[in-house]
């Protein structure tokens, strides 16, 4: 048994963990998956879309009221343009093929980055997507698409200068909240566990603001091969952190 297996025992024998309230994934190792495998990139980002139709159903299943999925970095226009477009294309068909499911499901749909560099037909999409589900509560599933975590501030800062200069805002009253409350993520709660797949230990300018107190957790396996069991030996090894939020905690 590995040890990541070992300390999500507590799912084997029946007894869930504690879940926290909001998972983030940063989801990576689609093309090292192909390329371990010889086959073109392209299979690799469509086997990680079915990688993501079943996180969903498993984060629904085991109480997740929030899931977090990064897709689509700013960073990522510096990619080789047919592979943009591919994954474009896949967005694409992945919402307009499984709408009908997250919203059947108690799924509520949300996207957050900048959407200003998006195609219309995407942001047509994400629109619809965000109107269609906004009354379902089993689950909510942010899509980070176009996503920068320092984008994401620095679109914050300029929004409350302009209302600092508008007069619509004083500047003296500026704090944590105020900026929390321009943030892509104004109306989630912040992360509480953040995974990465594909073995890489870092945050790619990701959540940078929201992830302050967030628990990570590091696995070697490439996002599409990411099951059910992941995530439960993820929300294993969660379980078992002491979230001490800067102070001492319990001994």
């Amino acid at each position: 048994m590995s040890v990541l297996a070992k300390q999500s025992a507590s799912f084997e024998h029946g007894s869930q963990p504690s879940v926290p309230r909001h998972v983030a994934i940063i989801m990576d190792g689609n093309g090292r998956w192909a390329s371990a495998r010889g086959v073109p990139r392209a299979e690799g980002h469509r086997r990680g879309v079915d990688a993501v139709r079943e996180t969903i159903r498993a984060a629904a299943e085991l109480g997740i009221k929030h899931l977090t999925l990064f897709g689509f970095s700013s960073e990522n226009w510096s990619r080789p343009r047919d592979e943009i477009e591919l994954l474009f294309g896949l967005f694409r068909s992945y919402i307009r093929n499984d709408l009908r499911q997250l919203d059947e499901a108690g799924a509520r749909v949300k996207v957050i980055g900048r959407r200003t560099d998006l195609p219309p037909d995407i942001r047509l999409l994400i629109d619809e997507a965000e109107r269609r589900t906004d009354a379902n509560r089993r689950v909510q599933v942010n899509f980070a698409f176009n996503y920068g975590g320092r984008d994401e501030i620095t679109r914050a800062v300029a929004r409350i200068a302009a209302e600092a200069a508008d007069g619509l805002l004083d500047p003296e009253a500026v704090n944590e909240g105020t900026i929390a409350d321009h943030l892509d993520t104004a109306s989630i709660p912040d992360p509480d566990l953040i995974i990465r797949t594909g073995g890489e230990l870092r945050l790619s300018n990701f959540l940078l603001w929201q992830c302050a107190y967030s628990e990570f957790v590091f696995l070697p396996i490439y996002w599409p091969d990411f099951r059910k069991d992941d995530l439960e030996e993820a929300l294993g090894l969660f379980e078992g952190r002491s979230r001490r939020y800067g102070g001492i905690g319990a001994r």
